[in-house]
């Protein structure tokens, strides 16, 4: 073969690409080599050592580029904490234990055999009475056996399982009065009461024919004694939202009915502390055959029902005395006391200045003032009650109840029918509008724009849970949720449309009282300090939401303390989503694993670099064992 030679200039273009790559193989290999020694000095902490390189197996890495440059994504969060001792990860693994099922419709503040202990004076002592913190139970309360989820509203309001409320003593005590009925497996709500023996929506109708409940006006309601709810329950067509409560009495079990038909409702009395509401809260509020002294005490009852109802509100009254003449040899009583009774009601509303509207057959029904110009001038001659100058009238919390009344704000003009505080827009548009409490500057540091921001930041937020929390995403799964520190409504307002009802809790701790806002806003609440039990059933709530909440509350009391709460009052396959920095979730996050609750840390939904981040959570479906056995799940 002919030697062949290349051709100079190809021969010069050869020599000089491989000169080429050989620079590139060699800057390739000091870079490759730079890097792992400065990852194995960092590893170290202390650089390289012959301990360390003794004490690590060295692997090669290959050092070659590849075709193409990928992006790797990485999932992990940013933040993390570090791994705990021995010790911490023995705790975490361990398991806290079921109470024993006589505690499975336990209510720590309102337990029978300690509430003896009170005054029965003004029914004091069926008020809230917390365990002191030795008497607190560590355990985790277990459901009835064959506890099953409740019926999806709107079936819930008219049905729930036997299994889940197993007191069938109303179905015997109120059989002529409509209220519930025990039938095989379930029990049925015909929508009855007391005094509405035809039903709640019939009784609705009587009410709406005498004040407007169709314009939007009335939007939040309380119903003082509400049996098992049918009152509240049927307003909610009606786009009324009610807090309905009533006290753990011999009449067993009537708020926890409430509740598993898919109302709102909570336990309270009225006695001797303030309902744990602002001022101005509500609409209407109701009693029907209620038995509460509303004339005794120097009306101190109607004076607190005075506080709770806004400017131009509507009281509603059916029931003894109402209508006596028709009724006395029924409630077996005689004409002279009820006549009495009656009169001594109409006196303290005289002097609260309501205005008596109607009284038709077996209704009445009074109206606040919207504004208290006329009414003192009326002090003068009426003296009492005097008006109250030292208590701030939103205070709520264990607060006693006074004899006196409690002032609206100031009117700037001299019309009658200004309104003190504030006009509320109508609901829907209230939800959204800007309420008089932010409006006027009286919420310090709550701006219009905070409020608009807010909304949008919680619309957001919830479209974000919805992602990852499918039962909240999926369409009447849920009812009965709580929002454990509500700030201004935000999550609440987000799930407006959805068929849920939110309790928004503004905890007394809070830098801001905003609780009056969630009501302008056509919402519904209550206070509540988190290191003491909230007033309702264990398994009231579907879903429960804490947004920094554990944040406010370290160093004040244990954080297990606040999560057996939780997991008392949330139902067997509820969720809850917990919003915090990222080192307090960790700690939660071994807690709710001894609890065996399913969860996992997910990025905040403005991406891995922030310090907040959300524990999303499942509680198992565990009941207490059937009768013969005994056995911790």
């Amino acid at each position: 073969m002919a030697n062949y030679r290349w051709p100079p200039k190809l021969s010069k273009l050869s020599l000089r690409a491989k000169h080429t790559n050989l620079y590139r193989v060699i800057l390739i290999a000091i870079l490759c080599a730079a890097s792992y020694f400065v990852g194995v000095w960092q590893h170290s902490g202390r650089g390289i050592s012959r301990s360390s390189l003794s004490n690590h197996e060295l692997t090669s890495v290959p050092c070659t580029f590849p075709r193409q440059t990928t992006p790797i994504l990485n999932f992990a969060a940013s933040h993390t904490a570090p791994d705990p001792p021995p010790t911490e990860t023995a705790a975490r693994v361990s398991q806290i234990p079921s109470c024993g099922v006589e505690f499975s419709e336990y209510t720590p503040c309102e337990f029978v055999n300690r509430s003896l202990n009170f005054p029965r004076e003004r029914l004091i002592y069926r008020e809230r009475h917390c365990p002191r913190k030795h008497e607190i139970l560590r355990c985790r309360i277990p459901a009835p056996y064959g506890y099953t989820v409740p019926f999806r509203w709107p079936e819930s309001r008219d049905v729930a399982w036997f299994a889940n409320v197993p007191h069938t003593e109303l179905t015997v005590e109120k059989k002529n009065q409509n209220w519930v009925r025990y039938e095989k497996d379930r029990f049925l709500f015909p929508g009855g009461g007391t005094m509405f023996p035809r039903g709640a929506d019939a009784y609705i109708d009587e009410i709406g024919r005498l004040i407007n409940l169709k314009d939007g006006s009335i939007r939040t309601a309380i119903d003082t004694g509400c049996g098992v709810a049918s009152f509240g329950a049927y307003l909610m067509s009606r786009n009324i939202v009610t807090m309905s409560f009533a006290p753990r009495d011999t009449h067993e079990a009537q708020v926890q009915f409430a509740l598993e038909r898919g109302v709102p409702a909570i336990i309270g009395v009225l006695a001797s502390i303030r309902l744990p509401f602002p001022a101005r809260a509500f609409d209407i509020a109701h009693c029907s055959r209620c038995l509460i002294p509303w004339g005794q005490y120097n009306g101190t009852y109607l004076i607190e029902v005075d506080r709770v109802l806004r400017p131009g509100g509507y009281w509603i009254l059916s029931g003894p005395p109402i209508n006596w003449q028709r009724h006395w040899k029924g409630w077996e009583r005689t004409r002279d006391d009820l006549n009495s009774e009656q009169s001594q009601i109409e006196r303290v509303a005289r002097s609260l200045c309501w205005k008596k509207l109607v009284q038709r057959e077996d209704l009445a029904v009074w109206q606040k003032p919207t504004n208290h110009i006329h009414c003192k001038r009326n002090r003068i001659a009426l003296r009492r009650p005097p008006f109250c100058h030292r208590t701030l009238p939103d205070q709520a919390w264990y607060t006693k109840l006074e004899s006196c009344l409690t002032p609206l704000p100031e009117v700037t003009g001299s019309e009658i029918k200004e309104v003190a505080g504030g006009q509320l827009a109508r609901w829907p548009e209230r939800l959204n509008a800007v309420p008089p409490r932010i409006k006027s500057g009286s919420l310090e540091g709550i701006t219009e724009d905070d409020l608009v921001s807010n909304t949008e930041t919680w619309q957001r937020r919830v479209s974000y849970y919805k992602k990852y929390d499918q039962q909240l995403a999926e369409t009447g799964r849920y009812r009965n949720l709580l929002d454990m520190n509500a700030h201004l409504g935000g999550f609440a307002s987000a799930l407006v449309d959805d068929p849920v009802w939110v309790m928004n809790v503004v905890p007394v701790e809070a830098s801001l009282n905003t609780l009056g806002v969630i009501y302008e806003r056509g919402l519904i609440g209550t206070y509540q300090n988190w290191c003491e039990a909230m007033s309702t059933y264990p398994r009231t709530y579907d879903f429960i939401h804490a947004d920094s909440m554990f944040s406010l509350y370290k160093d004040r009391c244990d954080m297990e303390d606040i999560l057996l709460e939780m997991d008392r009052i949330l139902r067997p396959k509820g969720s809850v989503i917990i919003r915090d920095d990222i080192d307090v979730l960790t700690k939660a996050k071994k807690i709710t694993d001894a609890m065996q609750w399913e969860g996992r840390i997910g990025d905040h939904e403005n991406g891995p670099l922030e310090r907040e981040k959300i524990l999303f959570l499942v509680k198992e479906y565990w009941t207490a064992p059937a009768p013969d056995q005994s056995s911790d799940p």
